[in-house]
């Protein structure tokens, strides 16, 4: 179990993670954090797994990872802003919310966690979660930040109005950091998250 939030019990020997994602529909929020690298090798595992992957990004995480990368990985049309619709039709993409399976956002950050703890949905990402009925869909965080960051008072009254409303914390592990720092709140592996996300599809069923 990783420090400050509870993660799922590790597969069980035999256990194939795969079966349970075929076809689902499986929504990836990326925020602007540097462990954004990672979330390119996640969202490649849960396509080749066979989970329809569609990725959202705050303007901050196309500084680090491109749209197009996400593109080419998910075979899907990427969503950076609130501005300009994929599909014209729902300018709330309330029918993308809607159609999701589980929802994840890897890396979450400092940020991200303080607007959706505070119900701010003026990013691509935070206004698509709060389009999403968490009693439905559940929604995974991957926190991500260095250690200073996780401790603040205000991360960590966060972290537990966000368990309250009823989000899933993935991590975050403890580890070198890109501060150059060892500590507690580094994002976990994208293999655990894809774990979680294949556990959280088996427990919606159908």
């Amino acid at each position: 179990m990783t420090s400050g939030g509870t993660s799922p019990p590790p597969l069980r020997p035999g256990e194939d993670a795969r079966g349970s994602l075929d076809g689902a529909r499986v929504l990836v929020g990326v925020t602007g954090g540097i462990a954004a690298y990672k979330s390119a090798a996640l969202v490649s595992r849960l396509a080749q797994a066979g989970a329809r992957v569609t990725v959202v990004m705050t303007e901050g995480a196309t500084h680090f990872v491109t749209p197009l990368t996400f593109q080419a990985l998910s075979g899907q049309p990427v969503y950076t802003s609130v501005w300009e619709h994929i599909e014209s039709k729902d300018p709330q993409h309330v029918s993308l919310a809607a159609s999701a399976r589980v929802a994840v956002v890897a890396p979450c950050t400092m940020d991200c966690m303080a607007r959706l703890a505070t119900g701010r949905a003026d990013d691509a990402v935070t206004l698509i979660l709060s389009a999403i009925d968490r009693a439905r869909c559940p929604v995974l965080l991957a926190p991500s930040m260095n250690a200073v960051m996780w401790s603040q008072p205000s991360t960590q009254r966060n972290l537990a109005t966000l368990r309250a409303d009823g989000y899933e914390m993935v991590g975050p592990a403890e580890g070198w950091q890109a501060c150059r720092a060892v500590g507690t709140g580094r994002m976990a592996e994208p293999e655990e998250i894809f774990e979680a996300v294949a556990r959280a599809v088996a427990r919606t069923g159908g």
